[in-house]
């Protein structure tokens, strides 16, 4: 005997919602954890075939963008801002690349709109392969290429940093991937994955990340956003202490190691945020982070100085 079933349209309704949420329950959660802007400028390059470059940055972006890099799930809102700014310097022959970068991070300020600047490093030994349409394969335990080591590189030293400022030394496993990348790519020969010449390339980044000896500055940065920025605006004089303390471990660091790409990539990052930090508050707690800051960060005295005229 078949049963009939009056159709009611509020029933199908109910059936294919519960039918779209046990769908959803079976798919996996494959939310990315980065947001990266990715721009191409070519401007310096004579060529026709313009098209190549327009490609890179759709091809670049997807990579970053589309990659599961953590086994964390991250919901839209949490994904990780970030810029790629690549500057074409030179087109030796075709399919051949030689490029500056910077590379920019920031982190959201809890309950405000204000993201604080994490990474603003510039990378001038790009060189790389490619042709339009090109698949990007990287493989975290062996080296393929120039261009996705270098870009894999960066996605871990990005997502490093950002979990360093939620948990002390909360991104070390991302670091050490992205030191793995060194690693893999020195057998290349190619320039910015060793540690002769340049002492601000991607190999003394990584190196400094895991030094024992520059650990105090991660640590430091995971007090200056977290138990800080995160909350400054119910206890401002308080997380302007918590700051100081930071730049005075900094300093401490900077003393063994000086002119560490470290120290250097901190105050490439934070120098405007620093003075908007201390413009207000106790005197005494702004004049110690001026004679701080000026020690560490000599080129910018002058704009330091704004601190202790207030």
């Amino acid at each position: 005997m078949i049963l009939s079933i009056p159709f009611s349209p509020k029933l199908m309704l109910r059936l294919i919602s519960v039918f779209l949420l046990i769908l959803g329950l079976a798919l996996p959660l494959t939310a990315q954890e980065l947001n990266c802007n990715v721009i191409v400028n070519s401007d310096r390059v004579q060529t026709t075939e313009r098209r190549v470059f327009q490609d890179m940055e759709v091809a670049f972006a997807q990579f970053l963008n589309e990659r599961k890099w953590t086994d964390d799930i991250f919901e839209s809102e949490e994904r990780i801002n970030c810029n790629m700014i690549i500057t074409i310097e030179s087109q030796p022959s075709i399919g051949i690349f030689n490029a500056t970068v910077q590379i920019q991070s920031a982190r959201p300020i809890y309950n405000t709109n204000y993201e604080s600047i994490l990474l603003n490093f510039a990378d001038r030994d790009w060189q790389f392969q490619y042709v339009e349409s090109q698949p990007l394969d990287f493989n975290e335990n062996s080296y393929i290429n120039n261009l996705t080591s270098m870009l894999a590189y960066y996605a871990y030293i990005i997502i490093g940093l950002d979990y360093d400022t939620f948990g002390n030394l909360g991104g070390s496993l991302f670091i050490e991937k992205a030191w793995n990348v060194v690693i893999n790519a020195q057998s290349s020969g190619r320039v910015g994955w060793e540690p002769l010449g340049s002492n601000r390339n991607r190999y003394w980044l990584a190196e400094n990340l895991l030094n024992p000896l520059m650990i105090p500055i991660r640590e430091g940065f995971y007090r200056y956003h977290r138990l800080a920025m995160d909350n400054f605006q119910k206890d401002a004089d308080g997380g302007r202490k918590i700051v100081l303390k930071a730049l005075e471990d900094l300093q401490k660091v900077a003393r063994v190691k000086p002119n560490s790409i470290l120290v250097v990539a901190f105050f490439d990052a934070k120098s405007d945020e620093l003075i908007n930090i201390f413009n207000e508050g106790n005197i005494t707690v702004r004049r110690q982070a001026y004679d701080v800051l000026k020690d560490l960060d000599p080129s910018k005295t002058e704009k330091y100085s704004q601190i202790i005229k207030n």
